[in-house]
């Protein structure tokens, strides 16, 4: 029997990454809102790698804080090793990275969900999206229990439908044996949602007193620890280490000889699985001429001896993966403690989204994260936050927050998702970033924080110390740019010193800033007026002077980025009805419904000679349009 359990303003269906962003930001910003999960024990698991951050991961979670998320601040206080990635190369790709103790990221997130005022955290299977009139209004749990709500975010991850694999042995289940939701997937098909199959996977954990060490090579974390948050130091960190050892010869020749027990080669799988984040037997098969392949052994957390065995997933028998680890350095004696597999389960074409995340034709049905064809615990937080807010905004009768692709990776990544789709599960990479320049992990409050402050989830104390940083750093950089530095004696042994050309004229500190051998702090030396600056001011100063030349070039890309997207297109356009467009744009146009000329010039099979004819198409029918 059914029964009606109350009203509320927004149900999140799923309390994974996506799924406590979601709740966190309708919750602050005054939304009754409920965050179900299938098991409280999920709540902000990571059930594959035990890390938050990484190449181009990083910006979005610093893009998340900025905002007013809660990512960066969980991984700040659960963090047991942290390192700033590609450090050799430009500021556009450096990215943190940071091991989580993974049981207490999800204790602490979990938490901070209970102590949220506004927010119900509940333990039930959602079975029913109830929709009236193309609008949703409530949702039914598996016990019965109905909720009337005016929005509901759905963030399953990969829990719909999930099954795993492991060899020749399949069964319906979610990530770490909890159990698959079954029965929403039916719900969303009848509420007129397209489900499509993916599938990714995770590698085994190892009990550590099973390796051995001493043949692996050690990977230690930061000296000078850079927390994600924005708002957070970190003095005392007491950092574990991480190991990295490489698949051989045996392993390869294993793994070939037993391809066709692997559930992904004998056709058992019908998802479309990462091609960025590959199985151990993919990688042996699409990568033949490549001797060897890395396995990064990391530890799960302080209180557990598991680790996790990054590089080496895989859904082949358990005694096929026993074997094969053990042909490796330093795991010829490795103990499971969990084993490898699969995960097949059901999402969406994200084509079908509004930028806002909502999905097209039902009024107030958002998704975020896996569900939505993307992969990864930070993907899934930034859409969670997105979703969050632009549901609260839907609600409020307010215009929803689109971020676009000059403004953050958050935005690359929705743009991406929503105007192209994505065949396989989408990672986001620095390379998928036109304005990658720009779009910095340091720079990221400087880029969104008046957006979150303005949108609410920012306090007015955090806002004005970041004005305050803000002003400190834009008063710097015009010291620098007009201060002379004369060519003294003193200020010549410096320049030889650190390998750069004297001076023989008198030349502006921004000039000498800009020199690759030097940098702000070295000048410290020969600049006596220099104010007391944060360690991110004075990265942020140094930054802004060096880079001078090539942001201006990017900066004068995004103006014309911003035309195309500021020509509007109008959302019940009818493209059949457009003389000069390509059969195929006329279809993809109609289906995408882009907002502006813009976003359909990156929507594939729409040419640039289609484009022209939209423009002509605006120009003639501006006064129509814009009536």
């Amino acid at each position: 029997m059914s029964y009606f359990a109350g009203n509320y303003d927004i149900a999140v269906i799923g309390a994974g990454h996506a799924g406590c962003e979601a709740g966190l930001a309708a919750a602050r910003l005054g939304m009754k809102t409920l965050v179900f999960s299938i098991s409280l024990e999920a709540v902000a698991n990571m059930p594959c790698n035990p890390h938050i951050g990484g190449s181009s991961k990083g910006h979005l979670v610093r893009e998340i804080d900025a905002l007013g998320g809660e990512m960066g601040k969980n991984i700040d206080k659960t963090m047991i090793q942290i390192k700033m990635l590609n450090t050799s190369k430009g500021p556009a790709v450096h990215s943190l990275r940071a091991q989580a103790d993974r049981k207490k990221y999800h204790i602490e997130m979990k938490h901070t969900l209970e102590k949220q005022e506004n927010l119900f955290l509940k333990q039930g299977e959602i079975v029913d999206i109830q929709v009236e009139n193309g609008k949703v209004v409530g949702i039914e749990t598996s016990v019965g229990a109905i909720y009337g709500v005016k929005a509901v975010i759905v963030a399953t991850g990969t829990y719909l439908k999930g099954k795993i694999f492991m060899g020749e042995f399949s069964e319906e289940s979610g990530p770490d044996g909890v159990a698959a939701a079954n029965k929403l997937s039916d719900s969303l098909k009848r509420i007129g949602v397209d489900l499509v199959r993916f599938k990714t996977g995770t590698p085994a954990r190892i009990n550590r007193r099973s390796i051995d060490f001493t043949k692996m090579e050690v990977q230690k974390g930061d000296e000078n620890i850079v927390p994600f948050s924005f708002e957070d130091e970190i003095n005392d960190l007491k950092q574990v280490d991480c190991y990295l050892t490489y698949t051989n010869e045996e392993t390869h020749k294993l793994i070939k000889e037993n391809l066709h027990r692997s559930p992904l080669y004998a056709g058992k799988i019908e998802g479309t699985g990462p091609r960025y984040c590959p199985s151990i037997e993919d990688k042996v098969v699409r990568f033949s001429d490549k001797p060897r392949h890395q396995a990064f052994v990391e530890p799960v957390g302080l209180d557990t001896d598991e680790m996790y065995i990054q590089g080496l997933s895989s859904s082949l028998p358990e005694d096929v993966q026993i074997a094969l680890y053990r042909t490796i350095a330093g795991l010829e004696n490795a103990e499971f403690t969990r084993s490898a597999y699969a995960i097949e389960y059901d999402c969406i074409d994200p084509s079908n989204l509004k930028l806002s995340l909502e999905y097209k034709g039902i009024d107030g049905l958002f998704m975020a994260g896996q569900t939505n064809g993307t992969s990864g615990y930070e993907e899934a937080a930034c859409q969670g936050l997105i979703a969050g807010i632009n549901a609260t905004h839907k609600i409020k009768g307010k215009d929803p927050i689109i971020l676009d692709r000059t403004q953050g990776y958050i935005g690359v990544l929705i743009d991406d998702i929503v105007t192209k789709g994505t065949n396989e599960p989408y990672r986001m990479m620095t390379s998928r970033s036109e304005y990658r320049l720009l779009l910095r992990q340091d720079n990221a409050d400087l880029r969104l924080t008046e957006i979150g402050h303005s949108v609410g989830l920012i306090s007015d104390d955090r806002f004005r110390r970041f004005l305050v940083k803000k002003e400190n750093i834009s008063k710097e950089i015009d010291r620098l740019k007009n201060t002379v530095v004369k060519p003294t004696e003193e200020v010549n042994e410096l320049l030889v010193r650190y390998g750069t050309s004297k001076l023989t004229t008198g030349t502006k500190l921004a000039e000498l800033l800009k020199r690759t051998e030097l940098s702000y702090d070295k000048l410290a030396e020969i600049d006596q007026n220099r104010p007391e600056l944060s360690l991110q001011e004075r990265e942020e100063v140094e930054i802004q002077v060096k880079y001078e030349g090539y942001i201006k070039m990017q900066e004068a890309q995004v103006e014309k980025f911003k035309k195309l997207e500021s020509k509007l297109l109008p959302e019940d356009l009818d493209y059949e009805q457009i003389n000069g467009l390509s059969l195929e744009a006329r279809q993809k146009l109609n289906k995408f419904k882009p907002v502006s000329i813009g976003q359909a010039s990156r929507i594939s099979g729409v040419s640039p000679a289609d484009i022209s004819v939209l423009l002509i198409f605006l120009q003639v029918n501006k006064g129509k349009i814009d009536n």
